[in-house]
């Protein structure tokens, strides 16, 4: 009987994976080990400012961003400023509307508040709690379901 060739190739498999379990696990030379723990070493008496940006302390971080925007900020002010030929009256129409826009999205944040706010009080506790229950109820049917599949799929197999 002959077997076929898938056969063959995974008894060699198997064969080279047991062959290279048995082999003892090689060491690092002496002298890469000493540079990679001095350069260990190294790093880990670097200042936080010398690190990079992701081990940064959290407030650092924060006021770094904080004042990058605002340098980005004052930067392009600066260039309309100079392009509008040092005219104060240029300078203030083209930053009034940015403002005014900001002004206009925090009213219609704090209108939307507001309403959700009246919505709420308005809505019966009964109706809050059985909403409550409800949604709980879905996710146990869901949890539920999900397990009834993974038996009837996997399990049995």
């Amino acid at each position: 009987m002959n077997l076929p060739p898938e056969h063959h190739s995974e008894k060699l498999e198997r064969a080279i994976h047991q062959t290279l379990r048995a082999l003892p696990p090689r060491r690092a030379p002496h002298s890469l080990e000493a540079r990679v723990f001095a350069e260990l070493a190294r790093r880990a008496a670097l200042s936080w400012w010398h690190q990079s940006f992701a081990h940064w302390p959290l407030p650092a971080r924060a006021v770094f961003l904080l004042v990058s925007v605002a340098l980005v900020k004052l930067t392009f002010m600066a260039a309309v400023w100079v392009t509008a030929g040092f005219d104060s009256a240029a300078f203030v129409a083209a930053f009034s509307a940015p403002v005014s826009w900001a002004q206009a999205g925090v009213s219609l944040v704090r209108g939307l508040t507001d309403f959700s706010a009246i919505l709420f009080r308005n809505i019966p506790p009964l109706w809050l709690y059985g909403s409550v229950a409800f949604v709980a109820a879905m996710y146990a049917a869901l949890f539920g379901l999900g397990a009834a599949a993974y038996r009837t799929l996997y399990v049995s197999r």
